[in-house]
């Protein structure tokens, strides 16, 4: 009973026992020869494992995986380089070492360009590191400024220490002047002559501007004039007219107009009486015909001159009760006549005095001392000085005044819709035109006196006037960036799925390929004639039934045949227990 139980196991297990027999032959095989090879320096033993190697379908896998991830990895770095911006540029040898000297003592990262002589750094830490290498003292061949006069030398003669203050003073100007936006460099030339004590000998100091403007800026006629008025209240003495300002590329960006006070400031003064007058009348006529349907200019004419006037003026004087005295001066002198006596001193003069008689009366005394006196001399003088009627006046008038204002300002046509919805375009009503101009009138400030005029028109407006045209969303600066960065990570995905499935998924198909179909575990015709009894007709009439579910369906699928396997098993156990227990046995020990 042994051997016919024996057949009875399976055909995938008897397959499996026969795929194991050649493999431990070949194994039997090859060991004599690998034992044989290993005499011959390990040659034969490095060949099977190459073999072996080549052989493994893991191996594609894992390159591909790894390449998939050094070039995500690549391409993640790439993105996230940072952005080098420019630390120092038109550097000498010695201060280009010495800066990377020092970057690379800090582990700062950098690069050059222009040959060496530009420096770029991250720009993230640009600042940093300008302040870094500042307090290092470097760059060294900068302009130098007041610190080239801490450390005089004694002794030193008047003449050097007169040009390292001009050099101390041109160097503080090309910092400040180097400071502004536009101005990438700047060198200053001072020309100061020696003083002198004669005034007719005296020379007032020029100065020469060379500035090096970056790449695509250009400094307007404000800044120009800035930069020579600064220049001019360094120096003393200085006047404004003798600074003369050049760009890099040779061109005078100093004219006589600045010189002379015509500058920008003024015409900036000129646009912003314009546009003030004009942003007036454009509030007070938008309520009433609405947003673009009145537009107006306005040109002013400013007076800048400056004017500097006395007049001294005398009037006739008034009466002398409103007169004010400035001085009075009185005299005043009385002279009375009568015997005396007098003469040469001698016999003559020298006579005893007559006796005294007493008088009569009051009256009669008085008029006998009037007689014996004889007549008197009175006389008064005074002089009055009265104010003179002077008037002083002193003009100056201010600068930037108006002359004249002329406003021109068009209407458009009024709108009209009519009860079925009809759109038409009418022309303003003389008495209304009217109104706007004397509104406008009023809001410029007319003034007859200045020569101030105004016209207004009314004209139909063009219908592509009102319309303006704006930039769609997608061309905007932040859908750019946001359009770059996303395009960016979406190229880092594509390569990454293109790697995935042109690499990855065909090595993960070739290590770890599917299952193969098992086949049909059931017995074989001679074995089924090996049973015997119930066992052979029930799995006779099993086969039949299956069979016939087969030609109906046309397939069979995996689960029918699992079923059938598992109803062939139960079948068996049911009917010859001693089958079961038979092909346990063998298999117990075939593992042995």
């Amino acid at each position: 009973m042994d051997t016919p139980n024996n057949s009875l196991i399976t055909p995938d297990a008897r397959m499996g026992l026969a795929g194991a027999q050649p493999g431990a032959a070949a194994t039997a095989a090859a060991g004599p020869s690998l034992a044989g090879g290993a005499d011959f320096g390990g040659f034969t033993q490095r060949v099977p494992m190459l073999n072996q190697f080549r052989s493994n379908p893991r191996v594609p896998l894992i390159v591909a995986v790894a390449i998939l991830v050094m070039v995500v990895a690549g391409l993640v770095m790439w993105s996230r380089q940072p952005d080098y911006r420019v630390l120092f540029s038109n550097l000498s040898d010695r201060d280009g070492g010495a800066i990377v000297a020092a970057l690379q003592q800090g582990n700062i990262p950098y690069k050059l360009s222009d040959g060496g002589g530009a420096i770029l750094v991250p720009g993230e830490q640009v600042h940093e590191t300008r302040l870094r290498l500042a307090s290092q003292g470097l760059p060294k061949s900068g302009s130098v400024g007041f610190e080239l006069m801490d450390n005089q030398k004694f002794g030193i003669s008047q003449f050097a220490e007169q040009i390292n203050y001009q050099r101390a003073l041109e160097g503080e100007l090309e910092r400040t002047i180097g400071s502004i936006s536009s101005v990438k460099s700047a060198r200053v030339h001072l020309a100061i002559p020696k003083p002198s004590v004669f005034v007719r000998d005296k020379e007032l100091p020029t100065a020469s501007v060379m500035v090096n403007l970056y790449p695509g800026r250009v400094l307007d006629e404000g800044q120009v004039v800035a930069i020579a008025h600064m220049v001019a209240s360094g120096v003393a003495d200085m006047p404004v007219k003798n600074v003369n300002i050049v760009d890099q590329d040779g061109n005078l960006l100093t004219s006589q107009s600045a010189a002379n006070g015509l500058d920008a400031s003024q015409l900036k003064y000129v646009q912003q009486i314009e546009h003030n007058t004009q942003k007036r009348i454009d509030a007070i006529l938008s309520p009433l015909f609405g947003a673009g349907n009145a537009h107006s200019q306005v040109s002013a004419d400013i007076d800048f001159s400056k004017l500097e006037q006395t007049a001294e003026s005398y009037g006739p004087n008034a009466s002398p009760q409103n007169t004010a005295i400035r001085s009075q001066q009185s005299s005043e002198s009385s002279e009375t006549g009568g015997s005396s006596i007098g003469g040469v001193p001698g016999a003559l003069s020298n006579q005893p005095p007559q006796p005294a008689s007493a008088p009569v009366d009051a009256a009669a005394s008085g008029a006998a001392a009037t007689a014996k006196t004889g007549p008197q001399n009175q006389r008064k003088d005074t002089t009055t000085n009265y104010e003179v009627d002077r008037t002083v006046r002193h003009y100056e008038q201010a600068t930037g005044g108006i002359k004249r204002l002329s406003v021109a300002v068009v209407v458009n046509y009024e709108k009209k819709v009519d009860a079925k919805g009809n759109v038409t375009m009418t022309p303003l009503a003389a008495d209304k035109l009217a109104q706007v101009q004397q509104l406008v009138k009023d809001a410029m400030g007319f003034d007859e006196k200045r020569g101030d005029s105004v016209n207004v028109v009314n004209s139909a407006f063009s219908a592509d006037l009102n319309v303006t045209p704006e930039a769609p969303w997608w061309r905007t600066p932040q859908m750019i960036a946001w359009g770059v960065q996303a395009a960016k990570y979406a190229g880092i995905g594509i390569v990454g799925l293109f790697l995935y499935f042109s690499m990855v998924k065909p090595a993960m198909k070739r290590a770890f390929p599917p299952p193969p179909e098992t086949a049909p575990t059931f017995a074989a015709p001679d074995e089924l004639s090996l049973l015997d009894g119930p066992a052979a007709e029930g799995a006779k009439k099993l086969d039949e039934d299956k069979d016939a579910e087969v030609s109906l369906l046309g397939h069979e699928s995996k689960k029918a045949k699992f079923d059938r396997n598992l109803d062939y098993a139960r079948m068996v156990a049911r009917q010859d227990a001693r089958i079961v227990a038979t092909v346990v046995k063998n298999w117990v020990s075939d593992e042995r």
